[in-house]
Order: structure tokens, then sequence, then C-alpha cells
């Protein structure tokens, strides 16, 4: 593939090669701060309520679940609150792009599960045991989390001393 010609533009001829998804990166810069810090907060905060969900000793698929800090769950949601909350922590000490990427991920994972567990709301397959101040908490943690991972490397007009539009354009 590499000698493969994509196209030609004024008499020079452009060679196809296969770019990986986070080449124009950099790899260390000061935003990492950003990233590790929303990957850190809500972190701690989702194993924190995961932790105090299991020590209710609720049932793990107890569709009345009970409520912690105003949310409602069941063993099944503090279990997987603490593996996603360890999965940003993970992210958190890693830093860089990784926990940039991670942020966004999760967050459309929880916008997601917001969006589903709305359908499932009343119904026998609510199995996290969400009421609607879960789908809710889903909706803003989702938003809030890819804000942090998309800070400073989404904009249609980064300034020129971003590492992200330096990264982008190596001859400015």
């Amino acid at each position: 593939m590499e000698g493969r010609i994509v196209a030609i533009t004024s008499g020079q001829r452009i060679p196809h090669r296969r770019v990986r998804l986070d080449e124009h990166l950099p790899v260390d810069h000061r935003l990492s701060r950003v990233y590790r810090a929303g990957a850190g907060i809500f972190g701690v905060s989702l194993i924190a309520f995961g932790v105090f969900g299991l020590m209710n000793r609720i049932g793990f698929f107890t569709t009345g679940g009970d409520t912690v800090a105003g949310l409602n769950t069941n063993g099944a949601l503090s279990t997987v609150s603490i593996v996603i909350g360890g999965l940003l922590l993970a992210g958190a000490l890693v830093g860089g792009n990784r926990a940039s990427t991670l942020n966004m991920i999760i967050g459309v994972g929880f916008v997601l599960s917001g969006y589903v567990n709305l359908a499932l709301l009343r119904t026998d397959y609510n199995v996290f045991a969400f009421h609607i101040q879960n789908v809710l908490f889903s909706f803003v943690v989702g938003v809030i989390l890819m804000t942090f991972g998309m800070y400073g490397r989404v904009s249609g007009s980064l300034p020129h001393d971003n590492p992200y539009w330096k990264a982008r354009h190596p001859g400015h």
C-alpha cells in the first residue's frame, strides 16, 4: 500500500499511507493536568459511591435498590461504579493523551448509559435499579467527562501555542 498514489495536486504525487489514530497528538504537555484532574475526581467519586453502595449489603440485582448520595443503587451498579472509577483512576495516573481519550470514551459511555437506562425505567430489565435521578446523573457526568477529555484538543479555533495545533501544523 505504501507505493499507491492517492492524489496528484499541482504536479506532486501524494503517496497513500496508514495513519495511527493518535499519531498527530503530542505526547506530553501541560493540558495533561486537566485530563488527570477530571479522571481523578470522577474516579474517586465513583469508587466512593460503589463502596458505600456495597456497604449497605443490598441484593446484587435488586430492582428496588437503596439510596446512596441521592442516587438509587444496587450491588450490580455499585460494582460497575467501582470498576469504572478504577479505570478513571488508572487514567489519572497515566495522564497525557491516554487520560484524555479515556475521559472521552467513558463520558460517551455515561451518556449512552443514560439513554439506555431511561428506556428501561419501570421495566423488569432495569437491572441497575436506575431512577430518573440516576439517568440525569449519567447525562451530566458524561458531558463533564467528555469536556475534560476534549479540553484543548477539539475546537475550530485552537490558539497557535496549543500543543495540538503545533502538532497538526509542524511547519508554522
